[in-house]
C-alpha cells in the first residue's frame, strides 16, 4: 500500500531517450498525489553511489515534458555491478530514506534495478531507448521521435540526392535491432534497406538501384542499420561503382537520441510512469512495465531478459534446457511471432520501392 513508501527515488540509465523527462514528470506528479515524496536520482546508478540526489517537488517537473534527454541526466556506472559499489548505493539509499526506485533505461538499466530488488529495495523498470530492443515490449520510450528524426533527415537528403541525381545510403541507429532502420525506411519511400536480422541480398540492391535510374528517377535512399562495422560506407562506394550513381555515405549518429518528443513519446510516457507508480506503491517489484497490443502491462523483469536474450540468441545451451519446455515454448512462439512481424515490414520495403 501507499502507506508504507516514504520516498521513492526516479534514475534513468544508459543511453538517453526523448520521453524520459515526460515519464520523470509523470513519476513525481503521481507519486505526490498519493502521498508519496520522490528522490531524483542524478547521473543513474553513478549517482546513486555517488550520493548526488534531490527531492523533487511537482514545480521542479514543470515544463519538462516538451525537452529531449533528461533533466536527471545519465551515465554508465561498472563500479555498481560490483559489491563495494553497490553497497555503496544501498547505504545512500537507506541515507536518503529512500523506500523504492523506479529506473528509466533499457537491459543494463533493469539488470540494475534486479540488484537492487534482491537487496530489499522495490524496484520497477520502464523501457526508454531509441533502439526499441527490448524484447518485451511493442515501443519503448524515444523510439517514435528518433524515427521522426530519421524521416526529417533523410526527406532533407532525398532533396539535394534529387538535385544532383546522387544516392545517399544512410546509417540510422538500433543498436542490432532493425525496427528503426525498416519503419523509417517504409515512411521515407527508401529504394533498399539493410538490416542485420536479414542477409542483405547485394545484387538486388544493385538491380533495383540500376532499374530505378533506367526509369529516369533521380534520387535514392538506402537506409542501413548500424552495427556491421563499415558495410554502409563501403556499400556506397560499391554503388558508385557498380551502378554509376554518385553515392554517399551518411551516418546520422546521435541526433537521433535529440529534439523535443512526439505526441506518441509523450503520452506512453507518461502512462509507463503513471502506471509504475501504481505498481510500485501496491507493493509490485522486480517488474518491468511493458506496452503490449495497445496496453500496458507489468512483466517479470527476469522473464523480460530472459525473452530478450533469447530473442537475440544470447542464451547458452545450458540456460535454454533450464527453462520448463512449456515455458520455453509459448517464449519461442513469441520470439518467431516478434520477427516475422519485421520481415513483413522488410519485405513492405522492396515491394512499395518503385
Amino acid at each position: 500500500m501507499a502507506a508504507s513508501f516514504r520516498r521513492i527515488g526516479i534514475l534513468t540509465s544508459g543511453g538517453d531517450a526523448p520521453g524520459m523527462n515526460a515519464a520523470i514528470r509523470a513519476i513525481t506528479r503521481a507519486a505526490i498525489d498519493k502521498g508519496v515524496e520522490v528522490m531524483g536520482i542524478y547521473k543513474g546508478y553513478r549517482g546513486m553511489i555517488d550520493n548526488e540526489m534531490k527531492l523533487l517537488t511537482a514545480r521542479d517537473v514543470s515544463g519538462i515534458i516538451t525537452r529531449g534527454g533528461t533533466v536527471l541526466f545519465s551515465d554508465r556506472c561498472d563500479e555498481f555491478k560490483t559489491e563495494a559499489g553497490m553497497q555503496k548505493a544501498m547505504d545512500n539509499l537507506k541515507k536518503n530514506k529512500v523506500d523504492g526506485i523506479i529506473a528509466i533505461g533499457g537491459d543494463g538499466t533493469f539488470r540494475g534495478a534486479t540488484d537492487l530488488s534482491d537487496r530489499g529495495i522495490p524496484s520497477v523498470g520502464i523501457p526508454g531507448t531509441i533502439d526499441n530492443d527490448i524484447a518485451s515490449t511493442d515501443y519503448t520510450i524515444g523510439y517514435d521521435t528518433a524515427m521522426n528524426t530519421v524521416i526529417e533527415l533523410v526527406d532533407k537528403l532525398r532533396d539535394t540526392c534529387e538535385s544532383h541525381a546522387r544516392c545517399s545510403v544512410v546509417e540510422v541507429m538500433g543498436n542490432h535491432a532493425g525496427g528503426l532502420a525498416l519503419q523509417s525506411a517504409i515512411a521515407c519511400g527508401a529504394s533498399v534497406v539493410s538490416v542485420g536480422e536479414f542477409e542483405f541480398d547485394e545484387e538486388a540492391c544493385m538491380k533495383k538501384i540500376a532499374e530505378e535510374k533506367a526509369n529516369g528517377k533521380r534520387e535514392f535512399i538506402v537506409i542501413v542499420s548500424e552495427g556491421n562495422g563499415d558495410f554502409a560506407e563501403q556499400l556506397a562506394k560499391r554503388i558508385r561503382e557498380r551502378v554509376g550513381v554518385e553515392a554517399r555515405f551518411a551516418r546520422l549518429a546521435h541526433v537521433q537520441r535529440g529534439g523535443s518528443p512526439t505526441l506518441r513519446d509523450r503520452l506512453l510516457a507518461s502512462e509507463f510512469g503513471t502506471a509504475a507508480v501504481d505498481h510500485l506503491l501496491a507493493g509490485e517489484s522486480n517488474i518491468v512495465m511493458c506496452y503490449k497490443n495497445g496496453k500496458i502491462v507489468a512483466t517479470d523483469i527476469d522473464y523480460a531478459q530472459t525473452l530478450d536474450r533469447m530473442y537475440k540468441h544470447k542464451l547458452t545451451p545450458e540456460q535454454l534446457a533450464a527453462i520448463p519446455a512449456d515455458r520455453r515454448a509459448e517464449m519461442e512462439k513469441y520470439c518467431a511471432e516478434r520477427l516475422a512481424g519485421l520481415r513483413e515490414l522488410y519485405d513492405l520495403t522492396f515491394r512499395l520501392a518503385k
